[in-house]
């Protein structure tokens, strides 16, 4: 059974990556921000965290029974292990150019809806890679923490909405304030870092799903 610990330390850094990679709801937090201010990130990641909410309740009240099974848990375990590692390894390998994307991106009005909440939950259903993500490496998280019940849910969930709070803060403040979001070799560090990071989870994931079919 992993520990609670793990579940909370290792989805806050798998959900920092995601957060730190460009993408629409960046543009839209950077946009809204600039309209609203500081609080329109953290309103925006609201509205991101009720949709993944709702997707957590649909996965715990239908779909817990069948993703616990050996064969649908190695097949997990594979598919979402085989995704962290190519991910990991996109992510360090691009992280220069990913730097400098997200520092030099604009706003982009096109994104403005009615309201910072609603954008966050537009945003993120707008991303193709936001369910791909859910369908493999969130739904072996998932039948990860399972194990410790719903404290480890808990642990899960709230170590990655919390990485999403934590990153864009961090923007809307230098957003709000006119600053860049941090300097490009630190921005570099830390997708690199996080891709290594990646990597590690992928390994262990996709070991874990094989051992499901031994």
């Amino acid at each position: 059974m992993p520990s609670l610990v793990f579940l909370f330390t290792t989805a806050f850094v798998v959900g920092l990556s995601g957060a730190m990679m460009p993408g629409p709801v960046l543009t839209a937090t950077i946009s809204e921000v600039m309209k609203r201010g500081f609080k329109a990130g953290p309103l925006i990641v609201l509205g991101h965290a009720i949709l993944e909410v709702a997707l957590l309740v649909l996965v715990i009240a239908g779909l817990g029974a069948w993703i616990t099974r050996n064969t649908t848990m190695g097949v997990l375990g594979v598919g979402g292990g085989t995704l962290l590692l190519i991910m990991g390894a996109k992510m360090a390998w691009t992280a220069r150019a990913a730097a400098d994307d997200a520092l030099h991106r604009t706003a982009d009005e096109r994104m403005a809806v009615r309201g910072p909440v609603l954008t966050g939950i537009l945003t993120s259903l707008a991303n193709p890679y936001w369910a791909i993500w859910w369908a493999t490496i969130g739904l072996n998280y998932v039948v990860i923490a399972m194990k410790s019940g719903f404290v480890g849910l808990v642990s899960f969930y709230s170590g990655h909405i919390l990485s999403d709070l934590a990153w864009y803060s961090l923007v809307s403040g230098a957003a709000a304030s006119g600053r860049r979001i941090c300097p490009r070799p630190v921005y570099i560090g830390l997708i690199v870092a996080c891709g290594l990071v990646l990597i590690g989870l992928g390994i262990y994931f996709f070991t874990d799903g094989l051992k499901r079919f031994a």
